[in-house]
């Protein structure tokens, strides 16, 4: 599946509470898919998914919490909101050290679960404008030559050119000359905004 519009994923194997919901998000003018187990959701998952999930905590077979596991595994950003009506504090405990975002009891009223996956919903743009900010800086680094590379790691150490044209041996004009390429081919004019560039994409770099 490629799903990339806004929509909230409901997982959830009562049927009359799965339908009660997506009635209730369509009223809202809410994107809506839904799922009857944590099993179906996790088949159709893929990392273009945009929103947040509003899943059951107690299900046949994988329950949300395994489900919620499963997800970090595979490092999702979708926020989770755990819905449940068998809930206690270890549990809402571990959820929230999970990465869920809430953690809500039944009956609960409408409104504060609307406003709940409001907060969820717009967590999740935030997330994902970040992280389409650092894929551009890493696609950015890549155009990078080795020699680029190397001259732009030294002028974020604050090496002068000077400094940098004599522990590689090559002239300064060289250095000025691939300093020039690196700020246009990272999009900058500024040394400090370069800095915080890199530095906002260094786990993805020493990950690589």
């Amino acid at each position: 599946m490629n799903e990339t519009t806004e929509t909230v994923f409901v997982v959830e194997d009562d049927e009359a509470v799965r339908d009660s919901l997506e009635l209730l998000l369509k009223s809202s003018d809410k994107g809506v898919m839904t799922y009857p187990s944590a099993n179906v959701f996790l088949e159709d998952y893929s990392d273009d998914m945009a929103g947040c999930i509003v899943l059951d905590i107690r299900m046949p077979g994988m329950d949300g919490m395994e489900l919620q596991r499963r997800l970090n595994e595979k490092n999702s950003i979708l926020p989770i909101i755990f819905v449940t009506g068998h809930g206690d504090v270890p549990m809402a405990v571990d959820a929230m050290k999970q990465g869920a975002v809430d953690f809500i009891q039944k009956p609960y009223r409408e409104e504060d679960l609307l406003k709940k996956i409001e907060e969820a919903l717009e967590q999740d743009r935030e997330q994902r404008k970040t992280l389409g900010q650092k894929q551009e800086i890493t696609r950015r680094i890549g155009m990078l030559t080795p020699r680029e590379t190397e001259i732009m790691d030294r002028m974020i150490a604050g090496q002068a050119n000077k400094v940098i044209a004599i522990e590689l041996d090559i002239s300064q004009r060289t250095v000025e000359i691939h300093r020039s390429r690196v700020m246009h081919k990272m999009g900058t004019h500024s040394l400090a905004h370069l800095v915080r560039m890199v530095m906002s994409v260094k786990d993805r770099i020493d990950a690589s």
